[in-house]
């Protein structure tokens, strides 16, 4: 794993802090509150499904067809994917020693991304990624499988979701969702909520906060309440 600039002077307080892990579908908000929480806890930031889309990726530009799980879990081994922590502590995948910049969220990637994670030797391998990070300090972690496998054990746990019509909105309007539209995005909860291998759902001791028609901020202070409760409860 690569570490840019000062990415390991954390203030003191944050180093073994609590691990805040927000799953849930795409559109719900996943994103924009977990760097909003990072960045008013200082706590260190990962997307999660950024491994798995930047993977996706490697495997279009190979040719590998991504429905193809023997040939997806063979190639998957041969690609190089990294994580680069900037300064700030936000992750960054890297696929073969480069940011994947827009082609991430293009909608080729997004139609094959939920195949290939459901392929077991993929989630193995990015879970094993994602890990990776704990050991430098507290994180603030968002996907689909963060409270439920990578870190189980994750202090704070928050599953949002939003009803199918604001997700899709949000996805349109967002410039992150490649063109998805509500029939792809429902296609994709079903993939992702049905995979037999690391299945979308919340923990059994996550709070579900339902995002439509609520502002982030609220969403946010919400988190940070929960962030708050768990800091104190470490220092008891």
């Amino acid at each position: 794993m690569r570490v840019a600039g000062d990415a390991w002077r954390y203030p003191a307080e944050t180093r073994g802090d609590v691990v805040v892990a927000i799953d849930g579908p795409a559109g719900a908000g996943k994103s924009t509150v977990a760097r909003r929480v990072a960045e008013r806890t200082g706590l260190r930031y990962l997307d999660t499904g950024a491994t798995y889309r930047a993977l996706t990726l490697g495997l279009l530009r190979r040719g590998v067809p991504p429905d193809d799980p023997a040939a997806v879990a063979e190639a998957a081994r041969t690609i190089d994917l990294d994580l680069e922590l900037d300064a700030a502590g936000r992750a960054t995948v890297l696929l073969d020693g480069k940011p994947p910049g827009a082609e991430l969220r293009s909608a080729e990637v997004n139609a094959a991304v939920s195949a290939v994670s459901a392929v077991p030797a993929v989630r193995q391998q990015l879970v094993a990624l994602q890990r990776s990070l704990v050991g430098l300090g507290g994180i603030v972690a968002e996907g689909r499988d963060v409270g439920t496998v990578v870190w189980p054990d994750a202090e704070v746990k928050v599953y949002l979701t939003a009803s199918e019509p604001e997700r899709a909105r949000r996805r349109a309007g967002d410039g992150n969702g490649g063109g998805e539209s509500a029939d792809a995005l429902a296609r994709r909860d079903r993939l992702d909520s049905s995979r037999a291998t690391s299945p979308t759902r919340p923990a059994d001791d996550a709070v579900v906060l339902d995002s439509t028609g609520r502002a982030v901020d609220q969403v946010v202070e919400e988190v940070l309440g929960r962030v708050a409760v768990a800091r104190a409860e470490r220092t008891r």
